[in-house]
């Protein structure tokens, strides 16, 4: 599901919210120990992202999230442009970008986690094992508050 903008952030009983993260959205899957990045229309992006795919390496396999990549800038902004330039790189200059403008994965739903769906799960649950972020100062995925 896309993020709408709406005129009042109050949630009704039973609702949940998350924030909206200025990047693109991304599966990550570890099947039979390779790993996928795909963008929200499937596009393979894996060879932009190497430090993700390097993280991404050490979930379960069998194991699938929903997420956000994002940059932020020196400021600790988020900075979507940077995010763009990072997507037309490859090989070495996607190795280089991993330096100058670190991308970072946030996951948001947990799909899959060693080959058990995941999806029927109470929010109580999946909100405790699947809200999570790579941070910039360790590249660890550690929780991240939730909403």
């Amino acid at each position: 599901m896309l993020a709408a903008p709406v005129s009042d952030p109050a949630l009704l009983p039973g609702w949940a919210g998350e924030p909206k993260w200025d990047g693109f959205r991304a599966l990550v899957c570890v099947d039979a120990g390779r790993v996928a990045l795909r963008s929200r229309r499937g596009t393979e992006t894996l060879p932009a992202f190497p430090e993700i795919g390097a993280r991404a390496a050490q979930l379960p396999d069998a194991t699938a999230l929903d997420s956000e990549l994002v940059v932020w800038d020196a400021a600790g902004r988020l900075a979507f442009e940077r995010l763009q330039n990072r997507l037309a790189r490859r090989g070495a200059g996607a190795a280089r970008a991993v330096e100058e403008w670190p991308a970072h994965f946030v996951a948001f739903d947990l799909l899959r986690l060693s080959g058990t769906e995941t999806t029927s799960w109470t929010e109580s649950w999946t909100g405790v094992t699947s809200t999570a972020k790579s941070t910039r100062r360790s590249g660890r995925i550690t929780p991240s508050p939730s909403g």
